[in-house]
């Protein structure tokens, strides 16, 4: 049983609204914002309440002599075990507020520094808490847009949200690096192995109800995935109506809810999109110097 160690909360407006990506979408390279062209639409865009998609599980390493583990609120986390570095993005659980969810063992302090990070992408942190649990500890915020006082309704800022996330957990806890497919980004210290996108990827559709259905995909993590997928979806004319976000480790874990015209996907549709997204996440990498 959670039980809730800390907790503070704001005013928050009710209103919840759909979402359109600009025509000048930024894009990611290097794990660094850059603008693009690429233009898309989509009617909306919430993360679902639905089964956690990660799990806890803990991977054994030796400790390098000359490893520091710097916490940031400054308390040591000194031992052997190496947790799997979690990032949840939750749309689903409150009405108001976009929820996000750190989990790296029992090593995260207050994240005071993440709270300011995320201040300063335009946003506010109405309410955090932590709880305790047999995976450990997990801090849990719940956070407006500063302009509207609504949950964040933009995929591009969600992203934003999660890579800010990530960088400030390899930041102060340098032995996160390793684990997470950001490190190899802007990490001190790159994935000791790295992942087969073809073993690792993973696609299923099935109808989840007579309006919608339910996507689910797993894949290996880098920088703006999230706003890849969307787009892939939505440039099939299929809406996302609502979906969950978890970064595991090297792996990102999604479901969306998607419907085509208000319907669920016939059987013909979810092969298109299981194919795009499919050759998309696989498609080999190209130098431009090869040409």
């Amino acid at each position: 049983m959670a039980v809730a160690m800390a907790s503070w909360t704001s005013g928050l407006h009710s209103n919840r609204s759909s979402w359109t990506l600009k025509s000048s979408e930024p894009r990611f390279a290097n794990g660094v914002l850059a603008k693009g062209s690429i233009a898309f639409q989509t009617k909306c865009f919430c993360l679902l309440q639905s089964r956690r998609l990660c799990s806890s599980t803990m991977k054994r390493i030796p400790r390098a002599s000359s490893a520091i583990s710097v916490q940031e609120d400054g308390i040591n986390g000194d031992t052997d075990t190496i947790p799997t570095p979690i990032v949840i993005i939750d749309q689903d659980s409150d009405e108001d507020a976009t929820v996000v969810e750190i989990t790296f063992g029992d090593r995260l302090g207050a994240l005071l520094d993440t709270m300011n990070a995320l201040k300063n992408l335009g946003l506010n942190v109405v309410k955090a808490n932590v709880f305790l649990d047999s995976s450990g500890k997990h801090n849990r915020f719940s956070i407006t847009r500063a302009d509207t006082g609504r949950k964040v309704d933009d995929p591009e800022l969600l992203e934003a949200i999660r890579l800010t996330i990530i960088r400030n957990l390899i930041e102060y806890h340098p032995e996160s690096s390793a684990q997470l497919a950001m490190g190899a980004a802007f990490g001190v210290v790159p994935p000791k192995q790295e992942v087969d996108v073809d073993v690792a990827t993973h696609i299923s559709i099935r109808d989840d109800g007579p309006d919608r259905s339910l996507l689910y995909v797993e894949t290996a993590d880098r920088p703006g995935l999230l706003v890849d997928l969307v787009k892939i979806i939505t440039d099939i004319n299929v809406a996302v109506g609502s979906g969950e976000f978890d970064t595991e480790g090297l792996l990102a874990k999604t479901k969306f809810h998607v419907s085509y015209r208000g319907k669920a996907l016939i059987k013909p549709l979810q092969q298109v999109i299981s194919n795009s997204l499919r050759y998309f996440l696989r498609r080999p990498t190209t130098e431009e110097a090869s040409f």
